[in-house]
């Protein structure tokens, strides 16, 4: 049997197992170089992540609460499910947590301009937040049909002084956006910082995204040990790239007996190849610059994801995620797209939250896995972001399944 990862990794060379590395252009390999000395100079020093935290605590609002969620518990039935309240942190995800620590880092390597990639529009949204904070310049590279199904993340990035780079390659999504802003840091390599918003991409982007993100894990060990005087039984959180699964379960990994669950986009089903279920279906290649899993032909070409959340429109994974599901320390399943809107009405209708349709997807599975489960056990699952953004998604799907 495979020795459960502790979460260690990565090994020098950006390794997770066999997962991971830097597969990059060599005009691109000195900036990664700067970047990973920049990122192994800054996180030994305590001024750094003492600003990181006074920024987290008196800007985005942290700690974000522990909220039991006692009427989707009585739903459910079985164990008690508790939600990590990200959607409370300012800009209503928990990609601002990544996007201080990484402005922070650009400003020590004295780069003047921002570049990032977005899906759902979250992480674009609190890249050009903390780029209003230290006024420097930004662009987001966003794919057009994320822009037609986001447009009020559109308009809050515009407002926050951001320039949007419609992105018209492949099918206009997350991958298609990635692909451009990469292509951009080449050129303007110098004076450039590219703000990367998952767990995926070249060494350093994985591990640097996840020290940025288990705030949320270390927080939440806190407090279910305050609340409940022992830890949670199960974790749950979607998983596109993955970094907000990463960010809750990583302080957990050294505890044998808290199981823990990434919940990937099922799409239209995973029988029918339109999904986003990078693990459950997909095989291992090279994607963005690490070898992952992520979904592909025969002859190794990517193929297009889909989900109706733009945030897990990814067709691969973050390399630690690979190392977790081998390793069998996290077991990874499916939700569809209908299994995700029922969630999003549930949770809205139960506890009057609307959760983001990623982390509808987790919410769904957590239903589920309650049911499995005793009354005295405990759930954790991360509510990752908040659902304004989807209100218009889910009225479109809605209609076209009672047309």
């Amino acid at each position: 049997m495979t020795t459960p990862y502790t979460g260690n990794g990565p090994d020098d060379l950006g390794f997770f197992g066999k997962f991971g590395g830097c597969y990059m252009p060599e005009s691109l390999m000195p900036a990664l170089q700067e970047l990973e000395q920049a990122f192994n100079t800054v996180r030994h020093k305590p001024e750094f992540w003492a600003e990181y935290q006074q920024i987290l605590t008196d800007f985005v609002g942290r700690p974000s609460p522990l909220f039991y969620a006692k009427n989707l518990t009585a739903y459910a039935g079985g164990a008690r499910i508790y939600l990590k309240r990200e959607d409370l942190n300012h800009t209503g995800a928990h990609k601002i947590n990544n996007c201080v620590g990484q402005i922070l880092l650009a400003k020590f390597m004295g780069k003047t301009r921002i570049i990032a990639e977005t899906g759902a529009g979250q992480h674009g949204v609190a890249t050009a937040t903390v780029c209003a904070l230290f006024k420097m310049k930004c662009t987001i590279f966003m794919g057009e049909t994320d822009i037609q199904r986001q447009q009020m993340n559109v308009e809050r990035m515009k407002l926050l002084g951001a320039e949007i780079r419609s992105v018209q390659k492949g099918r206009g999504t997350l991958k298609d956006a990635m692909n451009e802003a990469l292509r951009d840091w080449i050129r303007h390599v110098d004076t450039t910082y590219y703000l990367l918003g998952t767990g995926a991409g070249p060494h350093p982007y994985p591990v640097m995204v996840r020290e940025f993100q288990k705030i949320i894990g270390l927080e939440a060990r806190n407090q279910i040990l305050l609340k409940e005087n022992k830890l949670p039984d199960a974790l749950v959180a979607c998983v596109g790239g993955g970094s907000n699964a990463l960010g809750l379960m990583h302080p957990f990994l050294q505890d044998p007996n808290v199981k823990m669950f990434g919940v990937e986009a099922g799409g239209k089903g995973t029988h029918t190849g339109e999904h986003a279920a990078s693990i459950c279906k997909g095989q291992v290649g090279v994607l963005h610059g690490n070898l992952t899993y992520l979904l592909q032909d025969l002859d190794g070409q990517i193929l297009e994801g889909h989900s109706i959340s733009a945030g897990l429109d990814y067709p691969g994974v973050g390399p630690e995620h690979g190392l977790l599901f081998e390793t069998g320390r996290v077991t990874y399943t499916a939700i569809t797209d209908q299994e995700a809107v029922n969630a999003f009405q549930l949770l809205s209708q139960q506890e009057g939250i609307i959760p983001a349709l990623e982390s509808s997807h987790a919410i769904a599975y957590a239903i589920q896995l309650a049911q499995e489960m005793q009354p005295e056990q405990i759930i954790i699952v991360n509510l990752s972001g908040r659902g304004d953004k989807d209100l218009n998604t889910v009225k479109k799907y809605l209609a076209g399944a009672t047309a």
